[in-house]
């Protein structure tokens, strides 16, 4: 799996894309401290009724768990460092801020999918636009070079189950 994750990474590092590259950067940094699913979670809040409430409470509550496992369960008994950006030549436009923490699981992603889940078993027809913004989000941190691919699935994984199990969790208490 190591070796795919290097290959697929190179890949991605190779790929001239200085259109995608401004996009990538913003949105990788647009979620950073889950900012970019707050922000979303309060219009939800404002603008969508009791649902869009309910919807927010199922969103926040999922990201603050998926947070709780991965930064203190699983990125500390999965100890992997991040991708070495210079030796894959990613380019300096697609860069953000290399993080301290360690790369697996990918918190950005986890966090993502935790959202988009959680409030999309909830309030349905924001499933797919919050899933694809999730994909969004999770491909942005292999393209700035941050995680390699692999840390981004199992962070959508984990986001993923954790997102439903809350999602049913609030749908089951009006």
């Amino acid at each position: 799996m190591d070796q795919v994750d290097r290959v697929v990474y190179a890949a991605v590092a190779g790929t001239s894309t200085p259109n995608l590259d401004i996009g990538m950067r913003g949105l990788s940094t647009a979620a950073n401290y889950s900012r970019l699913w707050f922000g979303i979670a309060g219009g939800l809040a404002l603008v969508a009724g009791a649902r869009g409430r309910r919807a927010a409470l199922a969103g926040t509550a999922a990201i603050a768990l998926t947070s709780a496992v991965v930064n203190l369960a699983v990125k500390t008994t999965v100890v992997r460092g991040r991708p070495d950006r210079a030796a894959a030549a990613v380019a300096a436009s697609r860069h953000v801020r290399m993080p301290v923490s360690t790369s697996f699981p990918s918190g950005h992603s986890a966090s993502a999918f935790a959202f988009a889940t959680a409030v999309g078993d909830v309030l349905v027809p924001a499933s797919a636009p919050l899933h694809a913004l999730a994909a969004g989000v999770a491909y942005s941190r292999i393209h700035t070079g941050v995680h390699y691919p692999g840390d981004v699935v199992a962070g959508s994984m984990i986001g993923s189950v954790i997102g439903a199990a809350v999602g049913r969790l609030v749908r089951r208490f009006p």
